[in-house]
């Protein structure tokens, strides 16, 4: 049973890695991986990189648009979970979690039309509604002020309920003779949760929280490829727009693949020392 998904990796994941070695090399389409001459110096791209004049400006992008995403991400599909837990009304509570989980199938140019339409200085919705209160309309798609709220805040909406469904899957793990025996202790609802359902999910709260930490360095490709503009490249543009625009677009492979292999290197770090320190609290992954 197995065997299916080994292959996938191996296929996949392990054989794609030997591509890494275009990092190192004068990389050619017509001579191939392994026909292309290595770099002098090997670590020229890399080097290229981090003298870019945008280094500092990408990293700090990149690094401050996952945190907003880390730190104000994994709370509200945890809280989604344990309103949906508590509830008690079946009818209700599937309601609500198809609702809720639905935005994850949206691709983002829906998501850009939907934040168009409600957003857009000159048409949008809510726009149109503060002019005829008397106010004035918000740049929100192209104002610095406000570009990276709006990446955090669409993403906790696209993602909310999707990641709702982990929690509640841990949940329903717990055994429910506890619940019944601190209902028949006295203890409330908000005692419940805080003594034995919180606890009891949180393995799976490090385990996200560890594998979210591994991926920092990927602030969100697809939807900040698409909702961003050169007006707000100032507080929008991470490594990965950048190495689209001149790796890819330019045919400079060895540079895309330098950056990604610098990528994922500090994530290799990041999970291993978060993983570290969450054995010490007697989590972890491994």
């Amino acid at each position: 049973m197995l065997l299916p998904g080994v292959i996938w990796y191996i296929i996949y994941k392990y054989i794609p890695m030997a591509g890494i070695v275009i990092a190192f090399k004068d990389y050619s389409i017509l001579d191939g991986i392994f026909g292309s001459p290595w770099a002098h110096p090997w670590y020229g791209d890399f080097v290229q990189f981090f003298q870019s004049p945008y280094f500092a400006e990408l990293m700090r992008n990149t690094l401050l648009i996952s945190l907003y995403k880390l730190v104000f991400g994994m709370v509200p599909p945890l809280i989604l979970a344990l309103l949906i837990h508590e509830c008690t009304i079946g009818w209700y509570k599937r309601l609500v979690q198809s609702l809720t989980y639905m935005p994850h199938f949206l691709s983002w140019v829906i998501i850009y039309g939907i934040l168009i339409a409600f957003l857009s200085q000159s048409s949008g919705l809510l726009n149109h509604w503060l002019v005829e209160l008397g106010g004035q309309s918000i740049p929100f798609m192209t104002s610095t002020h406000w570009f990276r709220g709006l990446l955090v805040s669409s993403d906790i909406w696209q993602s909310m309920g999707w990641g709702a469904i982990m929690y509640l899957a841990a949940m329903a793990s717990i055994d429910p003779a506890i619940y019944e025996a601190a209902r028949v202790d006295g203890a409330s609802r908000l005692r419940v949760i805080w003594h034995i359902t919180l606890p009891g999910i949180r393995s799976v709260i490090v385990l996200l929280f560890i594998l979210r930490l591994g991926s920092i360095m990927d602030a969100g490709f697809d939807q900040i490829y698409i909702l961003y503009n050169p007006q707000v490249y100032a507080v929008a543009d991470i490594i990965d727009t950048w190495v689209f625009r001149t790796g890819l677009q330019q045919l400079n492979f060895s540079l895309a693949t330098a950056v990604g292999l610098f990528k994922s290197a500090i994530g290799l770090i990041l999970v291993l020392g978060s993983n570290r320190l969450a054995r010490r609290w007697g989590e972890g992954i491994w």
